[in-house]
């Protein structure tokens, strides 16, 4: 699958990531640069960053490395500000560092759910509140990826339920207190999303896979173009009345409940 928007739509724009050295974001910094943008990859590991960038820049595009922790502020302020001066202002901030591991609430220690909270919350918090100075103001676009957990409750997922829960509330007042400023803030949900690890963790194996895909009304996995391409269409001139929204792409999953989900984990 590939993009059908125009290859210069984002050119000479800078959009920096959380998490953006695997998966889903770095489905979508891909796309980005392929779009024009000039992209900032941050993370926690080097050698995923590196990795990323790399395969960004083989293809023509424009990307450097950011590392930090999301959870450090001073990290990730010098983080943002290297970026800053490389690439210029921030157009696009797309927060997508997570934590995740599945695990009944009885079996989560108070260290377990607090680092998934620090990691989406905390670092969430964290990217927008440094990048505020930094982000073109009007014209710019945040988004935060978030996840089904945010609303509906999921068995072995109450420190994702509530750390996503706790995003999608972030999304809703910045956008009301940044609106004067001319930025949009938007959550943008993925559904259960082909070759991620995500998916490997709620979903091990074959069987627990068919549930979910029994599950999805489209019948198939997403891909993270589907993703990409949401993302992409969220933070252009298309949507520049959308803001403060949770948007689901997910192939019309969340339509079936926690369940669908989180099935093959609980033996369905």
């Amino acid at each position: 699958m590939s993009s059908t928007f125009r290859p210069d739509l984002l050119a000479g724009k800078h959009a920096f990531f959380t998490g953006g050295s695997s998966g889903i974001n770095l489905g979508i910094a891909e796309r980005f640069a392929e779009a024009g943008a000039r992209v900032s990859i941050n993370g926690r590991k080097l050698d995923k960053i590196e990795a990323a960038v790399a395969g960004i820049v083989v293809k023509g595009g424009a990307a450097r490395g950011a590392p930090a922790d999301v959870r450090d502020y001073a990290a990730l302020e010098a983080a943002i500000q290297g970026s800053v001066d490389a690439y210029g202002p921030i157009d696009i901030l797309v927060s997508g560092a997570a934590g995740n591991f599945p695990a009944p609430a009885i079996g989560i220690s108070s260290n377990g759910f607090k680092s998934v909270m620090d990691i989406d919350v905390l670092g969430t918090f964290h990217a927008a509140r440094i990048a505020f100075e930094h982000l073109r103001q009007p014209g710019a676009s945040v988004i935060h990826i978030s996840a089904p957990q945010a609303y509906l409750p999921m068995a072995f997922q109450a420190h994702v339920c509530a750390a996503k829960a706790g995003v999608d509330m972030l999304t809703r007042v910045l956008a009301m207190e940044w609106g004067a400023a001319g930025i949009r803030v938007n959550s943008l949900t993925p559904g259960p999303i082909e070759g991620t690890e995500g998916m490997a963790r709620l979903a091990p194996g074959e069987a627990a896979r068919a549930h979910v895909v029994r599950n999805i009304p489209l019948g198939r996995l997403g891909q993270r173009d589907d993703i990409a391409n949401f993302a992409l269409f969220l933070c252009s001139d298309a949507a520049s009345f959308v803001t403060g929204a949770v948007l689901v792409c997910d192939g019309g999953q969340s339509l079936m409940g926690g369940g669908a989900l989180v099935g093959g984990l609980m033996g369905g």
